[in-house]
């Protein structure tokens, strides 16, 4: 078999709905806790549940068990950036790796993060949400620290909707938000 024909067959077999079918979905981990149903109803919910999970004053501890009733067990969430020389940086974590990397800087320094506009794509199952977010270490801040946009992917199967990932990058000088994604 030629390497195209078999290129376009791999893809019409992954394609098909008996290929999907075929793939049970991943169970839900046995030490993640259930989702409040208002938390998981809708697109709109499931991204105000993690922007209230994650902000918070100073000192304050976050509702982490929460966070991990949010996510499918296979999310992952992948913050990116330029690091100090302007290289691009990715990073893939687990829910579980950005409590443990993030969570104690959120806590100890203060971060409230909120939407500020929003643009959802969705078909059937499936809803990508770019959410236009601004950071603050306190509510009461006058201006931003931070904005930028996070690209959430969601899967609702059939009872709930989960975040499948988090993918998010800051707004630079060199990079400003487009004026579509802005309030």
């Amino acid at each position: 078999m030629r390497a195209s024909t078999l290129a376009a067959a791999l893809v019409l077999a992954l394609a098909s709905p008996l290929a999907v079918q075929a793939q049970d979905p991943a169970p839900a981990t046995a030490t993640a806790p259930a989702a409040d149903p208002a938390d998981v109803e809708t697109p709109e919910a499931i991204i105000a549940a993690v922007y209230e999970v994650i902000s918070g004053d100073a000192g304050v501890a976050r509702d982490w068990d929460r966070f991990r009733s949010l996510f499918h067990p296979t999310a992952r969430l992948v913050p990116t950036g330029l690091n100090p020389a302007g290289d691009m940086v990715v990073r893939v974590w687990t829910p579980e790796e950005y409590i443990t990397l993030a969570g104690p800087q959120l806590e100890r320094g203060g971060f409230h993060e909120r939407e500020i506009a929003s643009r959802t794509d969705r078909f059937g199952s499936m809803a990508h949400v770019f959410s236009t977010y601004d950071s603050r270490r306190t509510v009461a801040d006058p201006e931003p620290f931070a904005r930028g946009i996070n690209s959430f992917q969601l899967m609702h199967d059939g009872e709930r909707w989960w975040i499948l990932s988090i993918y998010w990058t800051g707004e630079t000088e060199a990079s400003p938000i487009p004026a579509e994604y802005l309030p």
